[in-house]
């Protein structure tokens, strides 16, 4: 299996890692005190705070960013583009997308724009690749 592909396992597992660090800060706490409520968990989202509350909605940037990059890995591969390229593309997607969870966590807005216009740019790079 290519290097490009296991990133495509890796970019789907990063949004799941991610509000992973959210609810694995309240698993301590009681469902009652703010702790994670798996029976309800999108109500429990819905009240998070401060960097949890950042977490979750890095998670879902994670999510809205699968298909354009999977789509890129997958075109470019179909098109025999050069696969070193394509391995270093989608290596630099990941990069990109860890950098872009901990500016969210960190509430660095301008920073996290930059970084989510370069992940673009990289799925756009792999896209091209295809055509």
């Amino acid at each position: 299996m290519s290097i490009a592909k296991w990133c495509v396992l890796a970019a789907c597992v990063l949004p799941i890692a991610t509000v992973g660090l959210a609810k694995f800060s309240a698993a301590r706490l009681a469902g009652k005190s703010g702790g994670y409520d798996n029976n309800n968990p999108r109500e429990w989202a819905s009240k998070l705070t401060g960097w949890q509350q950042r977490a979750s909605a890095a998670q879902v940037n994670g999510f809205e960013a699968l298909p354009l990059f999977i789509a890129g890995v997958l075109f470019a591969q179909m098109a025999q583009g050069d696969q070193a390229r394509i391995d270093a593309l989608a290596l630099s997607f990941i990069g990109i997308r860890i950098a872009y969870v901990a500016a969210y966590l960190a509430n660095q807005g301008s920073l996290r724009t930059l970084i989510w216009v370069a992940g673009f740019g990289v799925s756009v790079a792999l896209l091209a690749m295809g055509v």
